[in-house]
């Protein structure tokens, strides 16, 4: 068909906040690029497009640094208010993670011990989630990988997800000096029975994509390990529907022998995305055969119930997590930042909490007696 009708790009308006400044190629970064929409047969179809914003820090797990923050919150604006857009997709770059959350390092080397500074991160981490929130195309997380800790929240502010079903899920806060207020403890007990969202807050258990899509949290787990050719399903998990003293076990992890043998299978074959990508193009493609004004109202008025609990807490969150910066998430941080040079990436915490207990001032002393020590040469 023509597009001769349309209008020229000078007589339109553009409703874009920013430029392609807060984009880049080189890692650390955020990609934002336009991709064609495709047919049911798989052919582009003219002037339509899907907004992908890519999270590319593969060497760290993709997670986000504050110009990273940046670059999401400025990807789902152009996406929000690009008219070409039918749907924005949300993932990361490699085949290990879509993201763990924020960048360790920086928070360990700069945001630790400065409470304001931390603050004025949380701002810029909560438009992001806000900029998820309001974009008016649907929002689609393509989960390659690993989506944990402040990746898990993000991941669920959007619409749907797609996900591999090598990905594992969870969060991480409690165990690493943190909460979980980006969005789990808003969304999650709205989204699960209350007892499930409570031990999936604050267990640092980490769930399948199976168990994930039995939970209802994600749309799809799709297979993406390629075994000579012939696409698998992830052996590290109990895909069999059977019982086990009375506990349904299906999409658990495997343990012991089992797990070992499904870890083997893993590092000696390949990731193949094609069905998860196929998987995304056929939502799109639904996505484009409706009403676009009748489709972000329905949107909207399902978001409207999550945007009601991350709106009641989100700033009584920021300065929280901005005052426990001098705190416990200065040891969380820190221990995970130099785990290489200790052996672990967690602090003393029956120590810690002997101290607590016998009432100690928490100051340096205190906190280097609980911090691993180097590994000795």
């Amino acid at each position: 068909m023509s597009l001769d009708w349309l209008p020229r790009d000078d007589a339109i308006k553009n409703h874009a906040l920013f430029g392609t400044e807060h984009w880049g190629s080189s890692a650390p970064c955020t990609v934002y690029e336009k991709r064609p929409v495709l047919d049911a047969a798989g052919a582009p179809v003219d002037g339509l497009f899907t907004a992908w914003i890519t999270l590319n820090n593969p060497a760290q797990f993709n997670s986000y640094t504050t110009e990273m923050v940046k670059g999401v919150i400025a990807g789902f604006q152009a996406a929000s208010s690009d008219r070409s857009v039918v749907a924005a997709v949300f993932t990361g770059a490699g085949d290990r993670a879509f993201c763990t959350g924020g960048n360790t390092k920086e928070y360990s080397e700069y945001y630790s011990r400065r409470p304001n500074e931390y603050g004025e991160y949380m701002d810029l981490f909560n438009a992001m989630v806000d900029g998820i929130l309001n974009c008016k195309k649907p929002t689609i997380c393509r989960v390659n990988g690993m989506r944990i800790a402040g990746g898990q929240e993000i991941g669920m502010a959007c619409d749907l997800t797609l996900s591999s079903d090598l990905a594992i899920f969870g969060q991480a806060g409690p165990k690493h000096g943190s909460a979980p207020d980006g969005g789990s403890t808003d969304f999650l007990p709205w989204m699960l029975p209350v007892e499930d969202a409570m031990w999936n807050c604050i267990s640092c258990e980490m769930w399948s994509s199976y168990k994930m899509k039995i939970k209802g949290l994600i749309t799809a787990a799709i297979p993406t390990l390629n075994v000579g050719g012939t696409i698998v399903r992830n052996p590290l998990i109990i895909t069999d529907r059977y019982v086990d003293d009375g506990a349904v076990v299906y999409g658990e992890m495997k343990s012991g022998d089992e797990a070992r043998e499904g870890m083997k299978l893993i590092k000696s074959s390949a990731v193949d995305f094609a069905g998860l990508d196929a998987e995304i193009d056929r939502v799109v493609w639904r996505f484009t055969n409706l009403f676009p004004g009748c489709l972000i109202k329905s949107i909207d008025g399902i978001r409207a119930k999550k945007k009601f609990f991350w709106d009641q807490t989100k700033l009584a969150n920021r300065h929280w997590l901005a005052a426990n910066m001098s705190g416990e998430a200065f040891l969380g941080f820190t221990a995970f930042n130099n785990r290489k040079a200790t052996g672990s990436d967690t602090i003393d915490f029956v120590k810690y909490r002997q101290m607590i207990a016998a009432g100690v001032m928490m100051d340096d002393e205190a906190f280097d007696a609980v911090l691993p020590a180097p590994l000795e040469d």
